[in-house]
C-alpha cells in the first residue's frame, strides 16, 4: 500500500518501505488504530526528537526575533535620542548665534548713532568756525578799508597842499614875468628915449653904424 502525505508528514519524511505486495491475501488488513499504534512504535522516538527539535528552532526563531526587535528598538532608540541631541545643540546654537548677532547689531547701531552725533558736533563746529572767519574777514575788510580811506584822505590832502603850492609858484612865476615885461618895457622906452634926453654926448660919442 503507497504511502501518503500526511503518513511521510507523520514520519518526519523519511521513507518507509512498504510491505511486500506478495503478502498472502487471506490476512486480514490491520486496522487504522493498529497502524498507528504500528507507526508510533516504530518511528514515535523519531517524530518526537523531530517535534523536539522543531519547537527548538521555533524557540530560537522566537528568541532571535526578540533580540533584533530590542536590538532595534534600542536603535531607534539611541539615533532618536542623538538626533534629538543634535537639534538641541544645533538649536542652542542658534539661539546664542542670534543672540551674539544681535548684540552685534546693537553695537553697530549705537556705533552708528555716535558717529552721526559726532559729525553733527563737527558740523556745528565748521558752522561755528566759518562764522567767526566771515565775522574777522569782515573785520579785517572793514580795518582794511578805513585804513584805505585815511590814506586815501591823506594822499587827497597832500595832493592838495602840492596842487595849492604849484599854483602859488605859478603865481609868484606870472607875477614876476609881468614885473619883468614892465622892467624891460621900461628900459626899451629908456632906451628909445636916450637920445634926445642927453645931446652933449651925442658929438663925443656919435650914432653907431
Amino acid at each position: 500500500m503507497p504511502r501518503t502525505d500526511s503518513d511521510k508528514r507523520r514520519s518526519g519524511g523519511l521513507q518507509v518501505a512498504d510491505p511486500p505486495a506478495s503478502a498472502p491475501a487471506t490476512a486480514a488488513e490491520p486496522q487504522p488504530e493498529s497502524l498507528d499504534k504500528v507507526r508510533d512504535i516504530l518511528f514515535g522516538s523519531q517524530m518526537r526528537a523531530v517535534d523536539t527539535r522543531l519547537q527548538g528552532l521555533e524557540e530560537r526563531l522566537r528568541e532571535e526575533h526578540e533580540t533584533i526587535r530590542t536590538d532595534f528598538a534600542k536603535q531607534v532608540e539611541s539615533l532618536d535620542g542623538f538626533i534629538r541631541s543634535e537639534v538641541q545643540a544645533l538649536t542652542e546654537r542658534l539661539a546664542a548665534e542670534r543672540a551674539r548677532r544681535g548684540e552685534e547689531l546693537k553695537a553697530l547701531s549705537a556705533e552708528i548713532k555716535e558717529a552721526l552725533r559726532s559729525l553733527e558736533k563737527r558740523h556745528v563746529r565748521l558752522e561755528e568756525s566759518a562764522n567767526m572767519a566771515d565775522a574777522a574777514l569782515r573785520d579785517q575788510l572793514l580795518m582794511q578799508s578805513t585804513t584805505a580811506a585815511a590814506e586815501l584822505g591823506k594822499m587827497g590832502e597832500r595832493l592838495t597842499a602840492e596842487l595849492k603850492r604849484s599854483h602859488a609858484e605859478l603865481a609868484s612865476a606870472k607875477t614876476d614875468r609881468t614885473a619883468l615885461a614892465s622892467l624891460l618895457t621900461d628900459m626899451a622906452g629908456r632906451l628909445t628915449a636916450g637920445p634926445s634926453a642927453a645931446p652933449a654926448n651925442s658929438g663925443k660919442n656919435g650914432p653907431r653904424s
